[in-house]
């Protein structure tokens, strides 16, 4: 398996994953072009956590193959024979994507600029400075642009979604993934983290989102997967996939989400 010249950002090709008897990938393939939004969407269980953590490497494949800006990720090809890669290696492939999870995973003893160049300057050994700029800028980007001093106890959950935001940008990915970042949130917190979502997906950048906020997917997605069983099911432009589903399985999700 090699790449072609014409590869997209993220290229998923046949991988399989399981824990102990239970099938969490079956034979996933997917790509994701640079500047898309992919929101995936599906009921508990289904695999969509467990493929954005393989795109991150924080769970290995059983099998099959992914490739992240071209790079073919966790292995390292030698004539036809794979090598896992070393740790520090897939560290280093690590650094081109960002992620944001469920919980906010801040650290509680740094304030929200602190977490934000901790990666940038402890990680990248970038310019302390430059960094400070930058994240002072990301801050204001998601809208916290007073809250630089502020400690996580002292935000409430949005805020801190939106530091953890920054906090992923500041390391300047190339693909950003989002573990249904609003599902810990308080009703009146959502909108708040969905629209620096929207901002984010204005400017440019390629996102890959597992999220049970239908009306987000259809807002701002180019294309919505549906998941199913440890498989893609449906999958196809927002308003095709949510407003006319060919599948049953599909039709039923939909009808009990949004019952």
């Amino acid at each position: 398996m090699s790449p072609s010249s014409t590869m997209p950002l993220v290229s998923i090709v046949d991988v399989r994953k399981k824990f102990g008897d239970f099938q969490a990938l079956d034979s996933v393939s997917l790509d994701v072009r640079a500047g898309e939004v992919l929101c995936i969407i599906g009921a508990s269980g289904s695999g969509k956590t467990t493929l954005l953590r393989c795109v991150n490497q924080l769970v290995t494949i059983d099998s099959g193959a992914i490739w992240v800006g071209g790079e073919l990720t966790g292995w390292r090809i030698d004539g036809t024979k794979l090598h896992a890669l070393p740790e520090k290696e897939i560290a280093r492939q690590r650094l081109s994507t960002g992620m944001v999870f469920q919980r906010f995973n801040l650290f509680p003893h740094m304030t929200a600029l602190e977490n934000i160049i901790e990666g940038p300057v402890q990680v990248q050994k970038r310019n302390r400075a430059e960094v400070v700029r930058e994240a002072e800028a990301l801050l204001a980007r998601v809208g916290l642009a007073d809250k630089a001093g502020s400690y996580p106890a002292n935000l409430s959950g949005g805020q801190q979604q939106r530091v953890a935001i920054a906090r992923a940008l500041a390391m300047k990915p190339k693909l950003m993934l989002f573990d249904e970042p609003t599902s810990a949130l308080d009703p009146e917190l959502v909108g708040e983290v969905l629209a620096a979502m929207k901002e984010l997906a204005a400017s440019g950048m390629t996102m890959i989102v597992v999220t049970h906020e239908l009306g987000f997917a259809r807002e701002v997605a180019d294309r919505v997967v549906y998941m199913d069983r440890g498989a893609i099911v449906e999958q196809g432009a927002a308003a095709e996939v949510l407003g006319n589903p060919q599948e049953p399985r599909l039709r039923a999700f939909l009808s009990a989400v949004l019952s």
